[in-house]
């Protein structure tokens, strides 16, 4: 394998983790208010010193999945927490993640199969537990 091909495969693999913890982190900060809303893809993009399309062409090709993919993914397993370790409600922890609470059931029973309520009462740690 030439040098350039080693080149962009680190490269590419550099950016896949760039994205990865860029997100983790970006969630985070929208949790805990210290950012008001979700940046679109092409603001990441930026971020990361990288054009929206070669992080959509990097992510695709190291991974099998646009960037949306995870963003959505992250998201829906930030929620998945929130739902079984908080006693948030539902519509607080929609507006922790920037959705309107009718829009949040939506989104998270496409991604689980199964409303938020649901999801919170079969994944739930008892009070009792040990885990409290």
């Amino acid at each position: 394998m030439t040098d350039s091909k080693q080149n962009n495969l680190k490269r590419s693999k550099e950016i896949t983790a760039e994205y990865f913890a860029f997100l983790d982190q970006h969630i985070e900060e929208v949790i805990s208010g210290k950012i008001s809303d979700f940046l679109e893809l092409n603001q990441i993009a930026k971020l990361l010193h990288v054009s929206h399309s070669h992080l959509s062409d990097t992510l695709q090709r190291e991974t099998g999945h646009h960037p949306c993919h995870f963003y959505d993914l992250k998201i829906v397993d930030k929620a998945k927490f929130l739902l079984t370790d908080t006693e948030l409600s539902i519509a607080e922890i929609a507006k922790k993640l920037t959705y309107d609470p009718s829009n949040f059931g939506k989104f998270f029973k496409k991604w689980t199969g199964e409303t938020p309520g649901n999801f919170r009462k079969e994944n739930k740690l008892p009070k009792s537990s040990p885990y409290f």
